[in-house]
Order: structure tokens, then sequence, then C-alpha cells
């Protein structure tokens, strides 16, 4: 594994197996209340009926977590095959793997208009996942190989390399949900379970970043370098508009789904730098992103399961009731608002020295206007993470949420795993940076 590859694929696979253990129990509650529900509307439909048995419960929990467990590993599957492949098809065959699952899980266990927000997805994604085919095919058929390692940028002709890069562009900005490409994502993150949402932000939104280093930047050189201020701007642009619309949400599922975005469009804005440190600190993001969010989605989790809302209004003064979730969520808000001693603050800071970098080197005034615009979207990042903090943990405790306990160990052993793992690679950031920066450097000819 390279520079690039490494740090991708430890965190997917950390992400993965920490939501593996966090799962079980949500599932569990999950599928429990479905089938009860769906035992109690047989039960009008017919006039009547008897009691649940347990047998009949236990066998249908049984084959719903294990067939939920199968999708979740053939998904994290596809993840870990699309960060190793070798090539375009094997890179576009797992895209597809990491993608169908989620479809499936939305569609079995998701919450109010699950089967349309599963098709939503389905839709969108694979819009995506085609216009990225055919710019996989427009590389492959002229170049006469499918090989990352066989494919050189002169003997393309231009027009078919603009292109090519046009839909390499769209194709992975639908997987990331930037900014006009977005619509699906907040649906999404509304009707989908929670460890879904959690993997999904922590690890298949950032499987699209590493296919911008992978197909743009390695095999794409010179129509990076003619695309990079649009991805500076484009970056700049989702960073503004997912902090903005977090900042007026109460559903604490949907105000994670901006969030989301928002922080796709910090690593875009990285990316767009078209320098070393700005791309290093744009993977170091998608590591920063995937611990502080897959802690906060958990924190949403536990929530649900103790509390029974996602409303954040009907919420306040949990920090005494349920301390470990609190304190989980908190070094999560910290590890996305990029504040030490967190694994955010040397990524955020790493990438905006970048993109200051590039536009010094380069006299942009553009450029130099988007990087103090991108200041702004971190004060907005910081806003409405600590509103949703504040009015969640803190505060007065409602009346009917007096009787609130702790999440069992199954639920907060996990998150103090993560919150542990963030905090050291704060500390420690060369644990990754010794393998990211030598790679870039490479990769820009420094």
């Amino acid at each position: 594994l390279d520079g690039l590859a490494s740090p991708f694929a430890i965190i997917i696979y950390v992400v993965s197996t920490v939501m593996v253990l966090f799962s079980k129990p949500y599932m569990i509650a999950k599928i429990t209340l479905q089938f009860e529900e769906r035992a109690n509307s047989q039960k009008q439909l017919i006039g009547g009926g008897t009691m649940i048995e347990s047998s009949s419960l236990k066998n249908y929990v049984n084959n719903q977590i294990g067939a939920y467990f199968a999708l979740f590993l053939v998904m994290a599957m596809g993840m870990l095959g699309t960060v190793l492949a070798t090539n375009l098809i094997e890179f576009y065959v797992f895209f597809e793997v990491m993608l169908i699952p989620a479809f499936f899980m939305i569609a079995f266990w998701g919450y109010e208009a699950k089967r349309r927000v599963a098709l939503l997805f389905f839709f969108w994604t694979h819009v995506g996942a085609v216009i990225l085919l055919l710019g996989f095919l427009a590389i492959g058929l002229n170049a006469g190989s499918f090989n990352f390692a066989d494919i050189k940028e002169h003997g393309i002709p231009q027009n078919i390399l603009a292109l090519a890069a046009v839909g390499i562009i769209i194709g992975l900005g639908v997987k990331m949900a930037a900014f006009v490409v977005h619509i699906w994502l907040p649906h999404v993150y509304r009707a989908a379970p929670t460890p879904l949402n959690a993997l999904s932000s922590g690890a298949m939104l950032g499987v699209g970043a590493y296919g911008f280093f992978r197909l743009l930047i390695m095999l794409l050189p010179g129509e990076y370098s003619h695309f990079a201020l649009f991805l500076n701007l484009w970056g700049l642009a989702t960073m503004m508009y997912g902090g903005i619309m977090a900042l007026v949400q109460d559903d604490i599922r949907k105000l994670f789904a901006y969030s989301s975005i928002s922080q796709m469009g910090y690593i875009i804005f990285g990316i767009g730098s078209a320098s070393a440190l700005g791309l290093s600190g744009a993977e170091m993001m998608f590591v920063s992103h995937s611990l502080g969010k897959v802690l906060l989605f958990m924190m949403v989790g536990a929530i649900v399961l103790q509390v029974g809302t996602r409303s954040i209004t009907k919420m306040g003064g949990l920090a005494g009731k349920m301390p470990i979730t609190a304190v989980c969520a908190m070094i999560g808000a910290l590890t996305i608002m990029g504040v030490p001693p967190t694994s955010g603050f040397m990524a955020e800071w790493t990438m905006f020295y970048g993109v200051l970098q590039t536009a010094i080197q380069q006299g942009s005034t553009i450029r130099m206007i988007a990087f103090g615009l991108g200041l702004v979207a971190t004060v907005i990042t910081m806003a409405y993470v600590l509103w949703m903090i504040k009015r969640v943990f803190f505060g007065k405790l409602p009346e009917n949420l007096e009787n609130t306990k702790e999440a069992n160990w199954y639920v907060t052993g996990p998150m103090m795993v993560l919150a542990g793992f963030t905090v050291v690679i704060g500390i420690y950031p060369d644990i990754f940076f010794n393998q990211i920066v030598p790679f870039m450097k490479g990769l820009v000819g420094v």
C-alpha cells in the first residue's frame, strides 16, 4: 500500500470494526420495534389476536440481524476493495459493491418513507457511477489499458482527456454529495438506520475523495491542474452551504447530514489547492472527519435508544444522565471543529496552510478570497456544532427525560475506543503524516 491508500484503508477498517460492535444493540432494538409494529398491524387487520410469541420474535430478530450484518460486511468489503484496486475495472466493480448494500439496508431497516428514499439513493448514486464509468471507458479505451500503472496522459487525445476528467469530477462529486449534486444525502441520512449513517458519512463518502486523488490527480495530472481552481471554489461553496444549512436544523440526523456535506467541502477545498501540504491536509481531513463524524452519529444512536427522539428542541441537560456519551460527543465535536488535541486540528491547519501557500505563490486574488471565506466556513462549523452540544447536553433537563439512563457498554464501549483513537492521532499526527506528506510531495513534484 502506498501513502495514499494506507490511511484510507486503515480508517475504513477501524470504522467498520467499531460500527459492527455498535450496530448489534442498536439494530436489535430497531428490528424488535419493527416486529412489534408489524404484529400490531396484523392484529388490527384480523380484529384481535394473541400476544407476540417470544420464539417468533427471536427467530425474526436472528434472521434480520444476520441479513443486516451480511450487507454491512459486503459494503465494508466494497469500500476496501475500491481503495485497494489496481485498475479502473476493479475500482468500478468495488465502487458498485459498496453502493448496493446501502440501498437494501435503507429499504429494509430505514425510517419514514424508507423505500422512496432508498430509490432516491439508488438513482443519484448510480447516475454518478454511470458518469464515472463513461470517464473510465474514455480513458481505458484510448490508453489501451485499464491498469493504473499503464495509463499515460500524453497518449490520449486532449478532448478525450477533458471529457474523462469532467466525468470523473461529476461522478465523484455526486458520491461526496458536493454542492448542487448533494440533494440525495439529507433525505438518506434522515431515513437510514444510524449505523449506516455512521459508516456512510465516516467512510463511504470519503471513498469519493480517494477517487479524486487516485483517478484525477495521479492519472490525469494535466487535467487536474486545469480544474484545480474550480475544485477549490466548489469545495468552498460546499463548505459554506452545508454549514449554513446545518445551523437551521432541528432533526439531529439531518443536522449531521448537512455537516457531512460541509466536511466533504473541506476535503474538496484542499484537493483544489494543488500543493503538497494542501493535499496532505485534505487526506488528513478524511481521517479526522471519519473519526469525528462516526463518534457523533454513535452519539445520535445512543440518544435515540435512550431518549427516543431526534428533535434537538426536545432535549437538554443530558450530560448529567449520559456522561460517557456526552464526553465522547464533545471529543467528536472538537474533532469536527478542528480543535486540539484532536486529529482535526492538524488536518485543518495543514490544509489551510497549503491553500494559502498556493494563493501566495500564484498571486491569485481569487484563491486568496477563497482562503478567507474558508476561514469563515470554520466559524460556521463551530457555531452549529457548539449550538448542538449546548442544546442536547446542557441547559434544563425536560421533565419527560428525568429517568433517562446511560446507554449500555455495547454502545458506549466502541464510542470510548474511537474517542481515544482520535485524541491519540491528534497528539501524534505523524502516525499518518509520515505516510501522507512524502507521497503528496512526490505527487506534485516537490
